[in-house]
């Protein structure tokens, strides 16, 4: 069993470094195997919406947003950590997951996902919120913890000196071992869910009268 883990940040061995890390090292105690990719220094451009993915099945920028794409197909779960920006998320880490997302068509369903933001103080329940949005649009189940997942630090090495942030980590680790392998379980036994078809609907119809 494995599990990605796209650590946002553009600095190497920093805070989210520290907090990725603690999550690794959790999970392979728990028998999962973590892949850590760094994309925060990297030059990935936003989604221009051109739908080539569609045809090409893959996103028309071929950078390590495609690489990527092929570690998340054959993961069993995700993990986006990204230190906040203005109450947000890494820009980099943003266009990476946009075009992750929409450009890849298998299915993601009952893959498990979790965020983790990093801050020296403020901005990482906005930053936490941003993230998930990304997972609850496509059936993957997010992994909770014991307070929601963050840790502060301002300085280089900061992070591991927060306490609670680092058991949170590490109480989100154990989590999602555990639901990917009940998801694991449950395929085997049950199969996965029935779900309906799409039903696109526009807000603003041409069809209507007055």
């Amino acid at each position: 069993m494995k599990v990605l883990i796209i650590n946002g940040s553009p600095r190497t061995d920093g805070n989210t470094s520290v907090a990725v890390n603690e999550i690794a090292k959790t999970l392979d105690e728990e028998g999962i195997t973590a892949e850590v990719c760094q994309i925060g220094n990297s030059n990935i451009r936003g989604c221009i919406a051109c739908n080539r993915c569609a045809e090409l099945g893959r996103c028309i920028f071929d950078d390590g947003v495609n690489e990527i794409a092929e570690a998340f197909r054959e993961a069993d779960g995700l993990i986006v950590a990204s230190p906040v920006y203005y109450a947000s998320a890494n820009a980099t880490l943003i266009a990476c997951l946009d075009r992750l997302f929409y450009s890849t068509h298998f299915d993601k369903r009952m893959k498990v996902g979790a965020s983790v933001a990093v801050a020296r103080r403020g901005g990482c329940s906005s930053t936490f919120d941003e993230l998930n949005k990304y997972f609850t649009i496509c059936g993957m189940p997010v992994v909770s913890s014991t307070y929601w997942n963050s840790v502060h630090g301002r300085l280089k090495g900061e992070a591991a000196f927060d306490a609670e942030g680092m058991q949170t980590m590490r109480n989100l680790a154990h989590n999602m071992s555990f639901l990917i392998k009940a998801v694991a379980l449950g395929r085997e036994k049950y199969g996965m869910p029935e779900i309906e078809s799409g039903a696109p609907t526009n807000f603003i119809r041409d069809d209507l009268t007055d």
